[in-house]
């Protein structure tokens, strides 16, 4: 024991030490010949959000990352606002997702997070009209109701009763999935149930943004070195990528047999359409007859920002919540008062309907987003020569990063209570949601590529979290460790174990 304590205490003084070689005082990491800045970030990887988030501060909110020579990281990361609501909205043409991320993200295919001008344009125009249909609204209205009472509960149900420890962020990421195949495919792949079945799409699409990370810190050759001998990170996407190619398939030739076969009439339609029937059937919206490419990518884009972003947004809220139960017992009360008061002590789920006029849940959820957005940065390049509102001049073979992570940590930006969890901050003095310019609170986006599925995030982040909390007591594994993963999704790195406890006999 006292052998392992002293390598312990070795180990400390030497990554301190190391810490204080590599980043210069004033929190400047130090330009290496040849390596450039790459051996200071990776001696703090396993803190890169929170490494990060230091150096911008201490460098004036923008900073210029230098990596290896003979390569083409060359990164400039900023949290200034000024700088997002330009790259983001004001110059908005001129910083477009770029060649690099086209490249970076291959795996998205022509999807529309992987694709800029026309192509963009048209598949957001479309996307747009599909999501904002009635009948669409409609049906995510019914499936996100339908999902907490039939596929939620009953897993809390027996976790509760058995008085199980599980992995939250396990079961958020399983509802999700199974949420959204419902909304984009209409097919439920039922991976939420109290046999936790092995759900091997999800397994392939955290490893593939696994790599998705590394490939913004390697330079190019190298990443496409390890796909071509298959190994690291790059061996686990190209796996990834098959798994995800093959079940999208599955998804296609189903409905393309199911649409075939039915003849949907009005009367079909009163509990709405999935998003996948609409593209297939709608092809004079489409302007021609979408191919199996255009689908699969399309699959595969939805997949990853409905599983992964609101489990993400779900993990985080949970755990928040649970850590301060004076917010807990707010939202309850809000919860209350929204019910008859026969209703009020009793188990009981609620419509979204009922959950969108509570203005406590609604800033709670922002100010968890604030601190754990689910995509951690956004990605950019100019395509010519500009300067920026910081005085920062961009060239095209830079990228430029805005790291989400840290703007909620700008005492500069949210004041100096930035790391509190305060869901007041989101409420006026007349108990209204206090706006937030989007250039400020960047979670769904800003300017033209605002996120078209804010709407569907916060009407399933509503209905889990009032189920949740007016019917459960989350309580958390003392002694397991919570941190955010290296990925680009945040993610918890070790999951969210708790127990589940009945408030309602």
């Amino acid at each position: 024991m006292a052998i392992v304590t002293i390598l312990e205490i070795f180990a400390a003084v030497v990554s301190f030490v190391l810490f204080r070689f590599l980043f210069k005082k004033k929190g400047k990491p130090t330009n290496w010949p040849v390596v450039g800045m790459l051996p200071n970030f990776l001696s703090r990887l396993h803190r890169a959000h929170d490494t990060i988030t230091k150096v911008v501060e201490r460098n004036g909110q923008t900073f210029f990352f230098q990596g290896p020579w003979f390569t083409n990281v060359k990164l400039l990361a900023t949290v200034e606002p000024a700088n997002v609501h330009y790259i983001m909205s004001a110059n908005f043409s001129n910083f477009p997702k770029g060649t690099e991320f086209s490249k970076i993200f291959d795996i998205l295919g022509r999807g529309i997070f992987n694709s800029d001008s026309e192509w963009w344009k048209n598949q957001r125009k479309l996307a747009q009209a599909l999501i904002n249909h009635p009948r669409f609204h409609q049906f995510l209205v019914k499936t996100s109701r339908d999902m907490v009472e039939k596929g939620l509960v009953p897993v809390l149900e027996h976790v509760a009763e058995q008085g199980l420890v599980v992995d939250m962020q396990d079961v958020f990421q399983r509802f999700t999935f199974d949420i959204t195949c419902i909304l984009a495919t209409g097919y439920n792949p039922r991976c939420l149930s109290i046999d936790f079945p092995e759900v091997e799409f999800s397994k392939a699409m955290d490893d593939a943004e696994e790599a998705l990370f590394f490939r913004h810190l390697t330079p190019e050759w190298l990443w496409k070195l390890q796909r071509i001998l298959r190994i690291g990170p790059e061996g686990k996407i190209e796996r990834a990528w098959k798994i995800l190619d093959s079940i999208s398939a599955e998804y296609i030739s189903r409905k393309r047999k199911q649409l075939s076969s039915l003849s949907l009439s009005s009367e079909d339609e009163s509990e709405g359409v999935d998003l996948l029937t609409s593209y297939m059937r709608d092809a004079e919206i489409m302007g021609s007859k979408p191919d199996d490419k255009f689908l699969r990518d399309t699959i595969i884009n939805l997949l990853l920002a409905g599983r992964d972003t609101t489990s993400s947004a779900l993990t985080w809220f949970l755990w928040l919540v649970s850590k301060n139960p004076q917010v807990e017992s707010k939202i309850r009360e809000e919860l209350k008062a929204s019910m008859p008061a026969n209703e009020a002590e009793n188990w009981r789920l609620f419509n979204p309907q009922e959950v969108n006029k509570l203005v406590y849940l609604h800033g709670a959820l922002c100010e968890s987003l604030r601190l754990y957005p689910p995509v951690p940065f956004q990605h950019k390049e100019p395509i010519k020569e500009d300067v920026l509102p910081s005085g920062h001049r961009v060239t095209p073979e830079m990228k430029i990063v805005i790291c989400l992570y840290s703007m909620g940590r700008m005492a500069s930006i949210w004041g100096k209570d930035c790391f509190e969890f305060k869901p007041e901050r989101w409420i006026t003095e007349g108990g209204k949601i206090r706006h937030e310019p989007s250039y400020k609170f960047l979670a769904f986006n800003a300017g033209p590529r605002t996120c078209l599925g804010k709407e569907v995030a916060f009407v399933q982040m509503k209905t889990v979290a009032a189920a949740i909390i007016h019917n459960y007591h989350v309580q958390l594994v003392e002694g397991h460790p919570v941190s955010p993963n290296i990925s680009i999704i945040l993610q918890m790195k070790h999951g969210l174990k708790v127990r589940i406890i009945k408030r309602w006999v």
